[in-house]
């Protein structure tokens, strides 16, 4: 096990109120860095205070975009006490895209300590106001200064904290969402099953128009412009009136947490929930039918994001009236009570602090 050093800083920050956080806006007296040299392994596993980092200009993350990050957060529940959600999910899917972007992933001990001492350094800016959390971003990136098209044989691995409230502006309320005609944020083959920096850098040209256009985020489509994919930053899940369909994972569409955790409570209530290709034009028309009863976007982010419209070809397409729908608010109440510590964990989501 690799030693991790600790050094507290002698200037904390004053809290931000916690009616006023918003998203990623504020970050924590302290931050987790530890470093990675082929033939050396792991060290200098540390604790310090938040801060910039030294990278060579050359460093690989710069040039060939070696970067990778999970989302993941920490609660302060009712009682009191501190955990986690799903910490080992993370944990797993960090180690798989760390292989595909060919960068060394921290060994399980040195994630879960590091993450676990980072917490306890900053566990004050733990928010408990009504849908917040502390937010936590592993990251892990090629940190070695080179230029030639190969995988860096350097890695630094970071976790930053922030406490935050709700992702959208629109807090719990139903969001417009953009369908994609042009732009792609992944293709068969590529990394859109990987929470790269890249991914992100792709889908920001079309989020930016959205916005311009009153629309909160993007629905992408496959190749096709048909099969639909992600929302933005959110699997996204649609109620019929005798199945729930999300979209299959195909090797471009990230396997979120939320999305895994609602599935799973979905089947624990017997309900019809199914994995399969679905297409923009099926959507509209179960729209148009009536079929449609609710849709929804599902990440760590936001937790469950109802939608009300779907803009496609033109036209704004209402959802449910652009109301939230039944199946929204109790997936939402069910996961959040849960991680507030109000109602039990029957599937083992939960990882306390100490």
């Amino acid at each position: 096990m690799t030693k991790i050093n600790t050094t507290l800083t002698k200037n904390p920050k004053n809290l931000p109120p916690s009616d006023k956080l918003g998203f990623g806006q504020y970050f924590t007296d302290h931050m987790f860095v530890a470093k990675y040299r082929e033939g050396q392994g792991w060290y200098d596993a540390e604790i310090l205070p938040y801060s910039p980092l030294a990278l060579d200009p050359a460093a690989s993350v710069f040039h060939y975009g070696q970067a990778l990050f999970e989302g993941m957060k920490a609660f302060r529940q009712d009682s009191g006490e501190i955990v986690f959600f799903r910490p080992e999910f993370n944990y797993d899917r960090l180690c798989e895209g760390a292989a595909r972007l060919c960068l060394e992933a921290p060994p399980k001990e040195l994630f879960m300590e590091g993450l676990k001492k980072l917490v306890e350094a900053d566990e004050r800016w733990i928010p408990n106001g009504p849908n917040t959390s502390l937010y936590i971003r592993p990251t892990l990136i090629g940190s070695e200064g080179f230029l030639g098209v190969r995988p860096s044989h350097e890695t630094i691995f970071f976790i930053i904290l922030s406490p935050v409230g709700s992702y959208y502006a629109e807090g719990a309320k139903p969001v417009r969402i953009w369908a994609e005609e042009t732009y792609l944020r992944a293709a068969p083959g590529g990394l859109g099953a990987v929470k790269a920096g890249a991914n992100y850098a792709s889908s920001l040209k079309a989020a930016l128009a959205a916005r311009q256009k009153g629309y909160a985020q993007v629905l992408w489509l496959d190749v096709e412009h048909q099969g639909i994919e992600e929302v933005g930053t959110m699997n996204v899940f649609f109620v019929m009136d005798k199945e729930i369909v999300t979209p299959a994972l195909n090797g471009s569409i990230l396997a979120g947490g939320t999305r895994g955790s609602v599935i799973q409570y979905l089947k624990s209530k017997n309900l019809p929930i199914v994995e399969r290709k679905i297409t923009i034009t099926e959507v509209i028309e179960k729209i148009k039918s009536g079929e449609l009863k609710e849709a929804f976007g599902t990440g760590t982010a936001a937790v469950v994001s109802p939608i009300g419209v779907i803009h496609y070809q033109g036209k704004d397409w209402d959802i449910n009236k652009g109301e939230t729908g039944p199946l929204s608010t109790q997936i939402f109440t069910e996961i959040t009570s849960i991680q507030r510590g109000t109602k039990a964990d029957p599937f083992n989501w939960i990882t306390k602090l100490k």
